[in-house]
């Protein structure tokens, strides 16, 4: 078993929960690819660094963030707590830079809607413990199932007023007094990563920082935590690690900073495995040397089921081989990535296993139920494993690709249809949650310089 677990304009409300355009045919492809994409910015680090600049000592500037339906709430959400978020001119292509002024002293209250946005509910809600007032989360319906009873307790344990209501779930209410002490927290972050980087992103601003233990029998999507610990460092934040499973913190400033955010690799992803369906090459612009981002194991990945890939001038290049490789693969540290590796293994020569998933169960949806589902009705076979999920390829048949609200199952729908004719994605608008321009980009990829291929 190969193992890859690790040692729009800002405000505006893009609907990534409903399509007003019915069911989108997804195009197939005509030909071996050979094009260049340019993906926007990663989601994790916009809303990583969107709120370090709110907690910081000064101003700071966002180069090439995402402008999507997640980071949009997150804006939003900052705004409620008095930060200031100013759209300016910028050289990106898909948007404006963001110019940041610091959270405000003064008290304030309000309502914050993450939306399905995990990264809102998880990193804002140490934040509002910080704020001199009363500040409620709620979500969209679809969302409220996430898991937050572990981030509820922990900011109990860390003197934080905090009304659920007893359901230890969103919507809540943080009764903030302008300060948390800190101090030695335990926690059981087996459910997402995003428990540990809503903590470590607060953690400076607490009277005497902050000791936090993870307890329990995992720890998904590494990646992400090591992402948190370099954007802190980046701002002069030093976390100690004296185990793979603690976090120190100390007390301090957070810097105010200029950052220009990568683009996002796991975005990256169904284009580059495009090439492997399609044919051809697939070449993604302004891939970084290194990058704590879980899609930076994309080209080992892919190359393991049969792709040829190469870093050269600046961009990743994947060039398809002669066959899609059966495999079996841990991905724990990757989960986001699953979507679109199972698209590739319906397609491929041999049976796949994908191992150290579970927690993708409890994203915008059951995303491994999602995938067996979608794939049986298009004629394949796989099935759902405690921790996983394994896929045995057969001959797929068009119909109707559900998305389940989640952008990530949409993408997938949108790669099979590369090679099955006639396959419908129910709901295309949900990739707005992070990548708004994904038909249009799509079409591009497929030669339609118009961005409207697909009916």
């Amino acid at each position: 078993m190969t193992d890859y677990r690790y040692s729009h304009t800002p405000g505006t409300r893009v609907s990534a929960a409903s399509s007003d355009t019915g069911p989108w045919r997804a195009p197939a492809a005509s030909g071996p690819l050979e094009a260049t994409v340019t993906v926007p910015g990663s989601k994790s680090l916009t809303n990583r660094e969107l709120v370090l600049a709110a907690l910081a000592d000064g101003p700071s500037t966002l180069h090439e963030p995402l402008h999507s339906d997640d980071s949009a709430r997150m804006i939003d959400a900052l705004r409620v707590l008095g930060v200031g978020v100013e759209p300016i001119a910028g050289q990106g292509a898909f948007g404006d830079d963001l110019q940041i002024t610091p959270l405000a002293a003064s008290p304030t209250s309000g309502e914050i809607d993450c939306g399905q946005a995990g990264t809102v509910m998880r990193f804002l809600a140490p934040v509002t413990g910080l704020v001199e007032g009363e500040i409620t989360l709620t979500a969209h319906s679809t969302a409220l199932h996430r898991p937050m009873g572990a981030m509820i307790k922990a900011l109990r344990d860390l003197g934080v007023d905090v009304d659920d209501e007893g359901r230890w779930a969103l919507p809540f209410t943080v009764r903030g007094h302008g300060q948390i002490r800190g101090g030695e927290v335990t926690i059981d972050a087996s459910a997402t990563s995003q428990f540990v980087t809503g903590l470590l992103l607060a953690a400076p601003r607490f009277d005497i920082g902050l000791r936090l233990i993870h307890e329990g029998d995992r720890l998904p999507s590494m990646p992400h935590i090591d992402m948190t610990i370099e954007s802190l460092a980046h701002r002069g934040v030093n976390v100690e690690r004296p185990s793979g499973t603690e976090w120190v913190v100390p007390a301090g400033p957070i810097r105010g900073k200029d950052v220009h955010v990568e683009p996002d690799l796991s975005n990256a992803a169904p284009f580059l495995a495009a090439a492997m369906v399609a044919g051809g090459r697939v070449s993604v612009s302004g891939w970084p040397v290194h990058s704590t981002q879980p899609g930076a194991l994309l080209p080992d990945i892919l190359s393991v089921m049969g792709a040829r890939t190469q870093r050269r001038g600046g961009a990743l290049h994947v060039t398809a081989g002669d066959r899609i490789a059966g495999v079996d693969l841990d991905l724990s540290a990757a989960g986001e990535l699953t979507p679109t590796l199972v698209g590739l293994a319906a397609l491929a020569d041999a049976p796949t296993t994908i191992h150290g998933i579970g927690h993708i169960r409890r994203h915008e949806t059951d995303r491994i139920a999602a995938l067996v589902e979608n794939l049986r009705a298009l004629g394949g076979e796989a099935e759902e494993l405690d921790d996983g999920i394994r896929i045995i390829p057969r001959r797929l048949h068009g119909g109707v690709w559900l998305a389940h609200h989640d952008h990530r199952i949409a993408t997938t729908g949108a790669l099979l249809g590369l090679a099955v004719d006639g396959v419908e994605v129910d709901d295309i608008g949900t990739t707005a949650k992070t990548m708004p321009e994904f038909p249009q980009l799509w079409a591009r990829m497929l030669g339609d310089e118009s961005g409207d291929a697909a009916a």
